[in-house]
């Protein structure tokens, strides 16, 4: 997919060397490094064994070539590319104690995040007859925001924000401290800089309707039926981008679209998504 972002090379980096240091330990792949050969080659093929959609080319392609910068490795799809079983995404050809031992953190990458693509793909799909946008949220693994949120893109959804830095998102916890919509609202306009977006969940339409004459830029309407939903939507009027959270299924996710909100977020997407069967295939040269 032509309109991906691309991945910060220092963060794949990190990402994968912790990744190899926590697999590889203090001695390395004792059981490569008994039973093959210094001096032994290997081609090898990475193989969808389940139909999804793929993500994080870059990770595995960073696992082996830490572990040995000899290993080629040619990917044959793209990152966003719908696979079938059988369907080769890469080739490797090196050392092939390098090509075991970064076997399992290539995978463990690529798996989850093509499951990642993969659950997200299925949910756009669900709402492609109507014009909300699937995206995700910040119930993401430690450590693999980046990465999900980039296979949340793979699979034709958007994304919500990175973290607690680059929006306000003002929930039901920060208005019961701070003493109501209104005031919350208003605290967050005085406080934020000028690029700041300004986002209100709400759980009611008595909420929504105060938190509407406060002027945020998006209201997040949590747990709401699709009835609600809809009612919401014509209070909202187009003053602010409406999203829907909460209960957010294959199941249930279509009538939640045709209620008319623009977004619809699901943190299932990221932290519950199951991993994309692929295997990796070795073949001695």
């Amino acid at each position: 997919m032509s309109d991906l972002p691309v991945l910060p090379s220092f963060l794949v980096a990190d990402a994968v060397r912790a990744a190899l240091k926590e697999d590889l330990g203090r001695a390395g792949d004792i059981t490569s490094n008994a039973t093959i050969p210094m001096g032994a080659r290997a081609t090898a093929e990475i193989a969808a064994r389940k139909p999804g959609v793929l993500a994080g080319l870059a990770l595995a392609e960073r696992a082996f070539r830490e572990v040995d910068s000899a290993v080629r490795f040619t990917a044959t799809r793209a990152d966003g590319d719908a696979l079938a079983p059988g369907d080769v995404v890469a080739e490797l050809e090196g050392p092939a104690r390098a090509i075991l031992a970064g076997e399992r953190v290539a995978l463990n990458f690529l798996c989850h995040l093509s499951g990642v693509a993969t659950a997200t793909r299925a949910l756009v799909a669900r709402v492609a007859h109507t014009r909300a946008r699937i995206c995700d949220t910040r119930k993401t693994l430690p450590g693999l925001r980046a990465f999900e949120k980039y296979a949340v893109r793979c699979g034709g959804g958007s994304n919500h924000r990175f973290g607690l830095d680059d929006a306000v998102l003002i929930k039901d916890n920060h208005i019961a401290v701070a003493g109501g919509v209104g005031t919350a609202i208003a605290a967050a306009r005085a406080f934020a800089g000028h690029l700041v977006k300004i986002e209100v969940e709400v759980d009611t339409l008595d909420q929504l309707r105060e938190a509407i004459a406060c002027g945020p830029d998006a209201v997040l309407l949590d747990n709401m039926s699709p009835d609600e939903l809809r009612e919401a939507v014509g209070v909202i009027g187009g003053r602010a981008i409406a999203e829907a959270s909460g209960n957010v299924t294959l199941e249930t996710v279509a009538a939640i679209a045709e209620a008319g909100v623009d977004m619809i977020s699901s943190g299932w997407i990221t932290h519950s998504a199951p991993s994309l069967d692929l295997g990796l295939d070795v073949t001695m040269t």
